[in-house]
């Protein structure tokens, strides 16, 4: 047996959006193979919480409350991740937020808010835990996006384009960093359980409809998208690099199967 396999024991790693659901997952994950985590949220208290939770497991974590999308607060975030933990080795990109409208009815506000944190936020935190990276001369940055980069989620405003624009940016960034020993990756989780759609669970058979349109026929759960997260992150991911990996349980093969054919269709029915 390989002790510290995936190599991340006593690395720093970043997370944002790392309170609750995918990021939080993702946090616990990196904690469990023995890495030390910065966890950033707008979200203060409970980052602060999580945090505290895990460091009262044996883990180091550090929790900050900041707003990805300003400029000054990530920059002083990457300062105090670096002063207390060290130079950061991975950044998983992961804060986000969606504002339901249809493009033809969106408010500017809204379009700007969604594009500033979704997309503007990634590069603000890339940028400045990429500087960390360049002074040891390798490191990760890992790009939640999602499956509405690739296929258009309606009256969702700009989600859709923004995490379009997260994975385009990803790539760029694995060409222009790539030769400072920096890796770019993108994640594309589909349909994931977390607190923003737990309400939609609620309502009968609801559960059932989504997992049948799956090839697995199961719901992801936020650890399905925090386990390649932090394969992307580790030096077993080492020659991966510009790639962008769909976690979907196999929804995007289906689309044939939801062409109607008689005796043939299996997309709607449960396992």
């Amino acid at each position: 047996m390989i002790d510290n396999w995936l190599g991340l024991k006593d690395t720093v790693c970043v997370v944002t959006g790392a309170a609750s659901g995918i990021g939080a997952a993702i946090a616990e994950n990196l904690v469990a193979v023995g890495a030390r985590v910065a966890l950033l949220d707008l979200n203060t208290e409970g980052v602060t919480r999580l945090s505290a939770q895990l460091n009262d497991g044996g883990a180091t974590t550090i929790g900050i409350g900041v707003d990805t999308s300003d400029e000054s607060a990530v920059q002083s975030a990457a300062e105090r991740v670096k002063r207390e933990l060290g130079p950061c080795h991975a950044l998983i990109n992961n804060a986000g937020l969606l504002r339901a409208a249809p493009l033809s009815d969106v408010s500017l506000a809204d379009w700007n808010l969604v594009l500033a944190v979704n997309l503007t936020g990634y590069l603000l935190c890339a940028r400045n835990f990429a500087a960390h990276m360049r002074e040891t001369g390798r490191g990760s940055i890992v790009n939640v996006a999602s499956i509405s980069a690739l296929n258009p989620q309606t009256n969702s405003g700009a989600y859709s384009a923004s995490k379009a624009g997260v994975l385009l940016m990803s790539r760029q960034m694995a060409a222009e960093w790539g030769p400072q020993g920096i890796r770019s990756n993108a994640v594309c989780p589909g349909m994931i359980r977390t607190a923003l759609s737990a309400k939609f669970y609620e309502e009968p058979g609801f559960e059932q409809k989504r997992a049948a349109i799956t090839a697995i026929r199961r719901v992801g759960e936020p650890t399905d998208i925090a386990n390649v997260a932090v394969f992307l992150a580790s030096k077993r991911a080492d020659y991966v690099n510009g790639a962008e990996i769909l976690v979907d349980g196999g929804m995007d093969c289906m689309l044939m199967d939801l062409v109607p054919r008689p005796g043939y269709n299996q997309t709607g029915k449960a396992a």
